[in-house]
């Protein structure tokens, strides 16, 4: 989403960063008597089409969408053949049909273009306001348009994506996006909560101990019981975030908010609790890890890269101030990477070992000489050897989304490596340092980010099914 369409079509129909624009023209759009500002600059400037996208905006009445420019890359595989014009505007036509942006015969609908300056792909430009005045309905666009793609590669012979694993993190809906910018937050409610219950999940160790963590993070918490007061479910939501003019929070459940933070796929991260361990043994728990993982079968090796995103949470949350950020843009980055597709496996060394190196690296910050902070910066040379490890398993797997994410997550890492001093590319033994004791357990938060805060150890407390 954007709220420039002036700014997006001077990027579009220009030369590109490098210069890698290569005729950049007009294939289509909601009337198909618009013309091409690059082929007829005498008919129409960019700036006129700007204004012609833009008007059904500045004809709505009361507030307008603050992110206005929805925006959308579709893409051939490298090899396929190069489609016509022709092609590529119907497949344009079907994918805004399927996201909802423009149904097949609505004269109602929002407007849009298709701008191609590249043999292999086209962009689509919508603006999100509908003639007669109504917000379209996005919800799953980008799904439905990943189904409509498979149609045009099994009729015209293209290379199949990847499997629509529905391993992608859930991103904000417009409706959420809008009320952070009202609010003036920096992220929207359903992003601060996912960074919270993924922190809390990857350190608890049991329902009641998850629980709580949700509470002394500041989160309403509600449970879901059955007759037996069995926990089946549970949902969170901020407590300022409400709905019906302040008459009631707004919920999130935990498979909403992610694949993988349902209460099943939080209870797989449950481990039994390691005794005290110093950093020494996380960094060795990893090293032993990145060794196996090469070796892990495909269900084996898809419990692992889950276990390996929880570590990369549990490092964020016990990181040093100068690297903090880096690890937990690093741990986000590896989300989609830490969720493969398919059956998965709960057994094995590599998944062990690095759950243990979690539970390793919570408790270092209270057994470790001098304190806890140092001890990020000690396993991040093996962080940046696990994530690779973890990507080349994925390409292994064919799993291209998960790759991509691991190499994003691995370059994060990098960076934080250099901010502290380390040489990826020398693994070498950690230098002691004398730090301020940590103050128990529990994350960093910053910005609209609602943490997990230190709390003292203790046995876990079951609760009574209480929602507050």
């Amino acid at each position: 989403m954007g709220k420039d369409t002036a700014a997006l079509l001077e990027y579009l129909f220009g030369p590109g960063k490098r210069d890698e624009h290569i005729d950049p023209h007009l294939i289509t759009g909601w009337d198909p008597d618009v013309p091409c500002p690059a082929r007829r600059p005498d008919r129409i400037g960019l700036g006129e089409l700007a204004d012609l996208l833009d008007a059904p905006v500045e004809a709505l009445r009361g507030v307008r969408p603050p992110r206005h420019v929805w925006h959308v890359s579709v893409r051939n595989a490298p090899g396929d053949r190069i489609l016509s014009d022709a092609e590529w505007a119907e497949a344009a036509a079907a994918m805004v049909d399927a996201a909802g942006i423009a149904a097949y015969g609505d004269e109602q609908a929002c407007r849009w273009i298709a701008v191609r300056h590249a043999g292999d792909h086209i962009h689509l430009v919508a603006t999100l306001a509908r003639a007669d005045g109504r917000q379209p309905r996005l919800r799953g666009d980008i799904l439905a348009m990943h189904a409509v793609a498979r149609s045009f590669e099994a009729r015209w012979g293209l290379t199949p994506m990847s499997p629509q694993d529905r391993t992608a993190v859930r991103r904000p809906s417009t409706g959420e996006l809008a009320k952070a910018d009202r609010r003036g937050l920096l992220e929207t409610a359903r992003e601060s909560l996912q960074r919270s219950v993924r922190t809390a999940a990857a350190l608890a160790e049991n329902d009641g101990d998850f629980l709580e963590r949700l509470r002394d993070g500041g989160l309403r918490v509600r449970e879901r019981r059955d007759d037996e007061g069995t926990l089946v479910g549970y949902a969170v939501a901020l407590p300022r975030d409400r709905a019906d003019a302040g008459a009631r929070p707004v919920w999130f459940s935990g498979s909403s908010l992610a694949y993988d933070l349902s209460l099943p796929r939080v209870r797989e991260r449950f481990t039994p609790v390691v005794g005290p361990a110093d950093w020494s043994v996380a960094e060795r728990l990893v090293r032993e890890a990145v060794a196996s993982l090469s070796r892990s079968g495909r269900a084996e090796g898809a419990g692992d890269v889950a276990a390996l995103g929880d570590l990369l949470v549990a490092a964020a949350a016990h990181a040093p101030a100068a690297v903090r950020e880096r690890l937990v843009a690093a741990a986000d980055a590896f989300e989609q990477a830490g969720r493969a597709p398919g059956e998965r496996s709960l057994e094995g060394r590599v998944r062990a070992g690095w759950r243990a190196s979690a539970r390793a690296l919570e408790r270092a910050p209270r057994t470790a000489r001098g304190g806890g902070a140092m001890v990020i910066l000690t396993l991040l040379v093996a962080l940046v050897e696990a994530v690779e490890a973890a990507r080349l398993w994925h390409e292994a797997q064919q799993h291209r989304a998960q790759a991509k994410a691991a190499l994003e997550a691995g370059r994060l890492l990098r960076k934080a490596a250099a901010a502290a001093g380390a040489r990826p590319e020398r693994p070498g033994p950690a230098r002691a340092a004398r730090t301020s004791p940590a103050a128990g357990r529990g994350p960093h938060t910053s910005g609209a980010v609602t943490g997990v805060p230190p709390r003292a150890p203790g046995p876990p407390k079951p609760g009574a099914g209480k929602s507050r």
